[in-house]
């Protein structure tokens, strides 16, 4: 399988970007990089890796890259020769069958999103699903900023995709599909969350769906794929990835005083613990974002990503870019049912 990356994507890029490159090929025989950017700076870094299989890793040229701090739309009209839509178009032609990026995030949606052709059949708009740990094993968020105004439709397809992704991906038996509200009563919410709560009672899907989460409830796992549109999914992620930050942040300081009293052993034992509970955490173990509902896949990563996160990407893209899950999510949403037309007043 051949996969394009955005090697000119991310903080600290090309550096790590090339050398979680390397190891992806090195890991798996079965795949192919493609190496989309600045081709003298991509060279310069694989020649830190002599053992790395060249012919594995191919370059596409592209004479300009998307920096973090540009406004998506502007950047992808301006810099018509950029890594990010190198890497599309490659996807497009069928020449790649994934794409990944670490780059910025809001021109790597806008640019799949330009164009409806890479949609799969029956999909109104993509979702970006997010990884977040809980006390039954990883499960799936979506929509995390894709899309801010989805309709009800558009909840219930999140849904049925972020199930098949745990499912095919994250190894989750028969995923349990739940949508993020401010209470679990029926009746809680907007129009927005009822309707789409509706649709999914009236699916050949119900079976699945086990209501409304609310937000505290997350962390059980009672949901192991939680649907919400791209404003509060955003807003969630972050908050998340901030609160983590900061409880590790003060466990750091605590244990500064701690450590000096205990054993060496005893040291050894409770740094091995937090690194452990760290790791289920990190971003890095699953690489970054899939965005669901494209022919092909595109997984989104963090843009302090390093070499680790952007192997495990390019793994998670090989098993995404199979043709036997997107038949699934195209088979899954062949018989939607119909959202219910608004009650005029």
């Amino acid at each position: 399988m051949r996969i394009a990356l955005d090697a000119m994507g991310g903080d600290y890029a090309p550096g790590p970007i090339v050398e979680g490159a390397v190891q992806a090929v090195l890991a798996q025989p079965g795949i192919q990089v493609v190496l989309v950017g600045d081709q003298a700076r991509i060279e310069g870094e694989l020649h830190k890796f002599p053992d790395a299989p060249r012919d594995r890793l191919p370059i596409v040229h592209s004479s300009q890259s998307i920096e973090m701090h540009e406004k998506p739309v502007e950047a992808l009209r301006k810099k018509r020769d950029n890594s990010i839509s190198r890497c599309w178009m490659l996807l497009a032609t069928g020449d790649v069958k994934a794409v990944v990026s670490a780059g910025n995030t809001g021109a790597m949606v806008g640019a799949g999103l330009f164009n409806a052709k890479m949609f799969l059949p029956g999909v109104r708009r993509p979702g970006i699903a997010a990884i977040y740990p809980t006390h039954k094993g990883p499960a799936v968020v979506i929509d995390v900023g894709a899309n801010m105004q989805p309709k009800p439709e558009d909840l219930y397809q999140y849904g049925i995709m972020g199930a098949i992704y745990a499912e095919h991906v994250l190894g989750v038996t028969q995923a349990t599909i739940g949508l993020l509200n401010v209470g679990a009563e029926e009746d809680k919410g907007n129009d927005l969350v009822r309707d789409a709560q509706a649709m999914f009672r009236a699916s050949r899907h119900s079976a699945k769906f086990i209501g409304n989460v609310e937000g505290r409830d997350i962390y059980e796992g009672n949901a192991r794929v939680i649907v919400c549109e791209g404003f509060t999914g955003n807003v969630l992620l972050k908050s998340g990835e901030g609160a983590v930050e900061f409880l590790f942040a003060e466990l750091k300081q605590e244990l500064a005083k701690l450590l000096p009293r205990l054993s060496p052993e005893d040291a050894r034992a409770v740094g091995g613990g937090i690194k452990e509970l760290k790791a289920r955490f990190e971003y890095a173990e699953f690489g970054g974002a899939p965005l669901l509902g494209i022919r092909g896949a595109c997984i989104i990563c963090h843009g302090s990503s390093d070499a680790r996160a952007i192997k495990n990407a390019i793994r998670v893209a090989s098993i995404m870019g199979e043709d036997r899950i997107s038949a699934e999510i195209v088979a899954s949403l062949a018989d939607a049912p119909q959202a219910e037309a608004p009650v005029q007043e």
